[in-house]
């Protein structure tokens, strides 16, 4: 048997991520903090002989980093998906998101036994994206914004 190569789905993928970014966030009032503006800094690099993308990410908030993640990005042989893993610091298993490309957005997402979640890449050019995350707590009828974040390449 031959072993899996990298293909164009990973080319697509690689090429929107991969690099240094940073950008300013807003973020919602939630159960894990009040919300307010926050730096996010991310380093997304390719990894696995060129099989997966793994992203190391930062948050600022008042002169501080608090919270930090950990993402490994995935291309499904068989259905051409892209799967997200995401661990962080607040320590909760990753069930891995799933995510599809409609034209130039990186749609997601994901169930848990804590509620729902999507999350989109919304690249602008080469060096440009707004990351937003929605969320549906158990009970709640709708998706409510819970993060927005417009990031560049440096």
């Amino acid at each position: 048997m031959d072993m899996p190569r990298p293909g164009a789905a990973h080319e697509r993928l690689f090429s929107r991520l991969q690099g240094r970014w940073f950008g300013d966030e807003q973020l919602a009032p939630s159960p894990w903090g009040e919300g307010g503006t926050a730096i996010g800094r991310t380093h997304c690099r390719v990894s696995l002989d060129g099989m997966a993308l793994i992203q190391e990410y930062e948050e600022e908030k008042d002169d501080r980093i608090c919270f930090r993640g950990h993402g490994v990005f995935l291309v499904e042989a068989d259905s051409g998906d892209v799967l997200w893993w995401w661990f962080d610091s607040m320590g909760f298993p990753p069930d891995p998101a799933r995510g599809r490309w409609e034209g130039e957005t990186l749609l997601f997402e994901k169930k848990t036994p804590r509620g729902e979640a999507r999350y989109r890449y919304e690249f602008t050019g080469d060096d440009r994206y707004r990351f937003v995350i929605e969320n549906r707590f158990p009970g709640q009828a709708d998706f409510t914004e819970f993060m927005r974040g417009d990031y560049r390449r440096e």
